[in-house]
């Protein structure tokens, strides 16, 4: 450990801490039913040196990429250390993907090779099977799962179990060189693949420190998949350059979400808008407001459920606002009003909401919100997709494609995705309303609230479908749901089907991939009520 540092690069900043409190447990993974997880730097150290050299010897080298498919795992951070010290790039994917949208991915982003659990072992396997040229580097072993230990696949798990080596040589100090692709949500269509360089991660550090206001007395937890970029800035990177200990869970888990931050004493976590609302929905217990956490920081509260989820857990919402392709903003705890996700930081960019022709918005009025650096232009590079990138910075701005508006005081507020609005008889609804009348039920433990062409044909306009999953030992009344919905919205926001399904689908960053409910949806479906029909 001699060799040079480069301040900032992943590996060189564990490589430090290693030197310094190698015994210090810095992220434990938590198992659910399984035996935890927890790492030390040493740990950290001497696994992704095995990782390495392995790689390395798999052909893996400068600007090479490989894909990841796993739950959050300790090996999903052997690999990222690997690829900082070879100046490889990680492609962690999200590990639901399945058939042509996992094939998409990894062929999308040029990987060499993949490295999976053996829970997705068939999934992984149809996908190769069309990209011949692409290899299996290792396949890791996780209890829970009937696994082949015989595999043809090289096994992880032998790998790392085997004796310490050291770095290989040559490490990468180039802390501008790709590191990691993340692909967006796709939840309109294909996800494109955004590059991410290496000096991304002392960004996160800095925002944990001046922005979010991390001590030494604090301890975070996520349950979020680690292939997303909320995940890595908010939790991860901060907790391994900061040294403040964390917790992050297999998979993101609604109904142990608080006994996990009991148990390890977390004191703040992060959220995205999707979970937030299905922890809501779960049955009210007396011990809700009986937890550590002081902080919850959230991209997309519910507006409709701000003020009762931070009254019925005694926490205060730091909400927020960020892409993995750039822009900032955000708005502290007593800082702004109930619903705003802040404003940008002075100094750095500029944010605006425009007309198509680039003029800005008066208050209240509907347009994209963009971001203009202070220095130089805003850049994006979507993999394979140069027009794309253009246009995502046409004229060196940072362009969102999310409708928002803001308020005489310069706080901004999201409306709809562009091209995403849910009008209905010339109103934009807003679903979180009708969603929070339906968390608010027993019956239901998770909703999502989307729109389909409108049966009067009427261009832009949609007919509301409310999708449900039952609480477990439950039965939806659809006529009780009516009722309820009469009784607490509008006619214009009254849903015009109830959709019962067994769960909402989630993409990686737990927002509803509504898109797949509106595949599904069939309008004499036995699984679909009629309001309007009584059927």
């Amino acid at each position: 450990m001699a060799e040079s540092i480069t301040e900032g690069l992943f590996f060189d900043e564990l490589m430090v801490k290693c030197e310094k409190i190698p015994d210090f447990k810095v992220i434990t993974f938590e198992n659910g039913e399984y035996p935890n997880e927890p790492l030390s730097y040493a740990n950290l150290f001497e696994n992704i040196s095995k990782v390495a050299k392995w790689l390395k010897s798999q052909g893996i080298g400068k600007g090479d990429s490989f894909s990841l498919v796993m739950r959050n795992h300790p090996e999903f951070l052997y690999c990222l250390g690997a690829a900082s010290i070879l100046g490889a790039i990680v492609v962690p994917i999200d590990p639901r993907s399945k058939g042509s949208k996992l094939s998409y991915q990894i062929k999308d982003s040029s990987s060499k090779g993949v490295i999976f659990t053996d829970e997705f072992r068939p999934e992984v396997e149809r996908s190769l099977s069309e990209l011949p040229g692409v290899k299996v580097f290792g396949v890791v072993y996780k209890p829970g799962f009937d696994s082949d230990m015989s595999s043809k696949y090289p096994s992880l798990n032998e790998i790392l179990e085997g004796p310490s080596v050291p770095p290989p040589d040559g490490r990468n100090n180039d802390i501008k060189a790709p590191f990691e692709i993340i692909y967006t949500s796709g939840t309109t269509g294909d996800p494109k693949g955004v590059v991410v360089k290496g000096n991304r991660m002392p960004m996160f550090k800095l925002l944990a420190q001046f922005v979010w206001g991390y001590t030494e007395a604090d301890k975070l937890y996520t349950g979020l998949s680690l292939t997303h970029g909320n995940a890595q800035a908010v939790t991860l990177v901060p907790s391994l350059m900061l040294s403040i200990p964390s917790v992050i869970s297999r998979k993101f888990t609604k109904s142990r979400l608080w006994d996990i931050c009991r148990s390890n004493g977390c004191t703040t976590f992060s959220l995205l808008g999707g979970m937030m609302m299905g922890i809501y929905s779960e049955p009210r217990q007396a011990n809700d407001a009986d937890n550590p956490v002081k902080k919850v920081i959230s991209a997309g509260t519910p507006r409709a459920i701000w003020e009762d989820f931070e009254q019925r857990f005694d926490v205060k919402i730091h909400e927020w606002y960020a892409a993995v392709e750039g822009g900032f903003a955000h708005n502290p705890p007593g800082s702004g009003p109930i619903g705003s996700f802040g404003k940008t930081l002075e100094g750095v960019m500029e944010m605006k909401v425009v007309r198509d022709d680039d003029t800005e918005c008066d208050p209240g009025e509907i347009g994209e919100l963009i971001f203009i650096p202070k220095e130089g232009k805003a850049e994006v590079e979507y993999v394979g997709k140069k027009e794309a990138s253009e246009a995502k910075t046409r004229g060196g701005i940072l362009r969102s494609g999310d409708m928002c508006h803001r308020d005489e005081n310069g706080w901004f507020f999201f409306d709809f995705r562009k091209g995403g609005g849910l009008r209905r008889h010339g109103d934009f609804i807003q679903p979180e309303y009708i969603e929070k009348v339906l968390a608010d039920l027993d019956e239901v433990t998770d909703v999502c609230v989307y729109g389909i062409p409108a049966e009067t044909g009427a261009p832009g306009e949609s007919d509301i479908v409310a999708a449900v999953v039952p609480a477990a030992g439950k039965a939806v009344d659809p006529a009780g749901i009516f009722k309820r919905l009469k009784e607490s919205l509008d006619n214009n926001s009254i849903p015009s089907y109830l959709q019962i399904v067994s769960e909402i689908p989630k993409s990686a960053s737990e927002k509803n991939l509504d898109r797949i409910l509106r595949d599904e949806f069939r309008k004499d479906a036995q699984n679909v009520y009629n309001f309007s029909a009584g059927r």
